[in-house]
């Protein structure tokens, strides 16, 4: 088990079940796994990507960040919008928002990750807040907090970063 600043999960953290997965478990700096799940995402009744193809990235204190190959995603209901943000593992990422509704962003992508995360260059995340991701069929519920695009499912346990109170994890 990898230990959190020297210490095994903290005593506060939830226990995992037979199957299930505690964020304090994952790695930090993070870990970049395949994730051969099936993966669905819907702006309403439209669907904008279907995958068994996705990687994700597990880090400690979050839910994992699920990357989707640009093949399986319907790019033309996407655009580019302003701004960007960088993450001291994967680097800069640049966001799309949804074509008929350009003003909120929907997702991001590393055109040119870090040599650790080369295999996500141009793959999309996307945020289980604003449009709705399914992995196996099971709905995604978005990570606490508004910054951060995490996926929690049955498969998770916490806490999780991203509540108030959580910006020291």
């Amino acid at each position: 088990m990898w230990r959190y600043r020297g210490q095994q999960r903290p005593s506060w953290a939830d226990e995992p079940s037979a199957g299930q997965e505690s964020v304090w478990d994952y790695p930090r700096p993070p870990r970049l796994e395949r994730w051969p799940r099936r993966i669905e995402v819907h702006a309403g009744n439209r669907l904008l990507a279907a995958t068994t193809g996705a990687w994700r990235v597990c880090e400690t204190a979050s839910p994992p960040t699920v990357y989707l190959p640009p093949a399986d995603v319907d790019l033309t209901a996407l655009v580019a919008v302003d701004g960007s943000s960088y993450c001291e593992w994967k680097g800069a990422a640049s966001y799309l928002a949804l074509a008929d509704a350009p003003t909120l962003p929907v997702a991001w992508t590393y055109r040119r990750p870090t040599p650790p995360f080369a295999a996500i260059a141009d793959h999309l995340a996307f945020y289980p807040a604003r449009v709705a991701c399914h992995v196996d069929g099971e709905h995604v519920r978005p990570q606490p907090g508004g910054f951060y695009g995490g996926w929690i499912t049955d498969l998770l346990v916490g806490p999780f970063k991203g509540a108030p109170g959580t910006g020291h994890w």
